[in-house]
């Protein structure tokens, strides 16, 4: 049991608040948040492993966008915070599935006014923001493909399409209240909006340097960096051929390798998360 509670404080100890004291997001009742009861969203959300694997893969695809990765050039803190970065990422996710609905709002407005703030030249000098309607469309269907995949690659290869179709339109809700458009209601809807974007999306020396820092981050703690390595191989294994041709990402390990290490580390994951916390009742 020692064991189990310390690989539980260790998976939550990125999704804590700063100091460790509380998540940075405590989940509401489901007729409290802002998608329905029942969303499919709050199966797949909720399974870590799936979403480091699939959030990873997202950011390497999203990146190949030039103006989506403009914004984050120009203005974020990558550099010398990316743990700080993924952070509140991973807690906007969160709080727009599990957080009240209230929480949920302010969170994306929030981020509505950071967007509104974006706005640049490319290195060809084409003007970028942030809040383009189809540079957010992008960004969205590439992270709800990437977490879908994710999620049908080690915990639920048999779900039916239109389940599937359910998670892409959940995901889409929030999309549209950034101010995404147009946003997909479906798996092929999202699919093929990634694809119409392909003649765009390219690698530079800026992909290049982006990509070299998130796959050589630091783990947040020494003993966990075999983990981190593993999650990372996942994730490329994730991706589209044609994006991991774009970035000449090999896969370290042959592929049924990765995958049956990385559905071993989810079961053990959800395992160790079934612990409760030290002190409970």
């Amino acid at each position: 049991m020692a064991l189990r509670a310390l690989l539980a404080r260790q998976i939550r100890r990125p999704f804590l608040e700063p100091g460790g004291a509380r998540p940075a997001v405590l989940p509401a009742p489901q007729d409290r948040r802002l998608l329905p009861p029942g969303s499919v969203c709050f199966d797949v959300h909720a399974d870590v492993t799936v979403m480091m694997i699939g959030g990873i893969a997202s950011l390497l695809v999203q990146m190949l966008h030039p103006e989506a990765l403009a914004g984050v050039w120009d203005f974020s803190n990558f550099r010398r915070d990316l743990g700080g970065r993924l952070r509140r990422t991973a807690a906007f996710i969160a709080v727009t599935t599990f957080g009240a609905r209230e929480e949920a709002e302010a969170a994306i407005a929030r981020v509505r006014r950071v967007h509104a703030a974006v706005r640049g030249w490319l290195p060809d000098g084409t003007p970028y923001r942030a809040d383009e309607p189809s540079t957010l469309a992008f960004v969205g269907a590439v992270e709800a493909l990437s977490f879908l995949k994710a999620w049908r690659r080690y915990r639920e290869p048999w779900m039916t399409r239109r389940r599937q179709d359910r998670y892409v339109a959940e995901v889409g809700e929030v999309t549209r209240r950034l101010g995404g458009w147009p946003v997909p209601d479906t798996r092929a809807q999202a699919e093929a909006l990634v694809e119409a974007a392909r003649p765009r999306l390219v690698v530079d020396a800026r992909t290049r340097e982006v990509c070299r820092i998130l796959l050589s981050a630091p783990p947040p703690a020494p003993a966990l960096a075999p983990i981190q390595r593993l999650l990372t191989q996942a994730a490329i294994d994730l991706l589209p051929p044609w994006a991991r041709a774009l970035h000449g990402l090999p896969v370290a390990a042959p592929a049924p390798v990765v995958r049956a290490s990385a559905a071993g580390l989810g079961a053990m994951a959800r395992w160790a998360l079934t612990a409760r916390p030290a002190g409970s009742a």
